[in-house]
């Protein structure tokens, strides 16, 4: 297949775990795959396991909001066309932290990272309709509290996860009813739980899964014919769930995309 005919895959996270094995599969699969992480080392690492060394790769630490439009702005400029965008980076922080704009670190990378991210790449996502966006969320969900989002009056590393996770399912669900008809199908999943990763074994010092289950299912909903066509849903696996009831809220959505544009500010203006 010609490169100008292959399709373009962004995966963000994809030098480690679960995002790194996702971009080989993709890669396999014969998309052209354009990786992402905080180190470029681990991203020529990366790239040296697919073919050709895949479609590049791009540097941004997503603690920077600056870093991701950045980022942002390089596809945009660089790329013709971005059929896929599977939404992986992430952390879990054991204190409490914040990023370089003041966010709740875990917020910030998990989720608004990819929430700027997203928007920001949309015109391109757009121009090579049919295009679809994953987000790769957990089963460990839990509401965002409002009265105090960076978490300032008490810390616990898995509500922040939980809590960054569920916004991802919540982003999910209102992105697809802003755009709807755009011919961008966006869907989120809980891959598989407690992956042999990096990230679970430092927080949790066992595993349940192999990460070899997370791509399977991360990749079916990337790219199964039978999914065409299919948004604004949320899977466990490769079996479609039941969202949160936060997250089927209309409120509580339109409440977290006008926190989450807030704390973007002028980042999210047209590149």
């Amino acid at each position: 297949m010609e490169a100008g005919s292959r399709k373009t895959a962004l995966v963000t996270g994809s030098t480690d775990g679960l995002g790194r094995g996702v971009a080989r599969e993709l890669a396999r699969r014969g998309y052209a795959v354009i990786l992402h992480g905080r180190s470029e080392a681990r991203c020529e690492e990366a790239a040296a396991e697919l073919p050709d060394g895949g479609a590049g790769y791009l540097v941004a630490d997503f603690s920077s909001l600056g870093e991701v439009r950045k980022m942002a702005g390089e596809i945009l400029a660089g790329r013709e066309r971005l059929d896929l965008l599977v939404n992986n980076a992430g952390i879990i922080s054991r204190e409490r932290r914040e990023s370089r704009e003041g966010v709740e670190l875990t917020l910030a990378v998990n989720y608004l990272s990819h929430f700027l991210l997203t928007l920001l790449l949309l015109p391109l996502l757009r121009r090579s309709a049919p295009a679809r966006v994953v987000n790769v969320a957990s089963a460990a969900q839990s509401p965002l509290d409002f009265s105090d989002p960076m978490m300032e009056r008490s810390y616990d590393p898995m509500e922040a996860y939980a809590r960054s996770k569920l916004a991802q399912v919540s982003f999910t669900l209102e992105f697809v009813e802003r755009f709807a008809g755009n011919g961008v199908y966006a869907n989120a999943l809980h891959p598989a739980s407690l992956m042999d990763t990096k990230m679970v074994r430092e927080s949790f010092g066992r595993s349940m899964s192999s990460v070899e289950e997370g791509v399977r299912a991360v990749v079916h909903l990337a790219t199964s014919p039978d999914l065409e066509g299919v948004s604004g849903r949320y899977f466990d696996g490769t079996r479609e769930a039941r969202p949160h009831p936060w997250a089927r809220d209309p409120g509580a959505r339109e409440r977290l995309w006008e926190l989450s544009e807030g704390l973007c500010g002028g980042l999210l203006e047209p590149l």
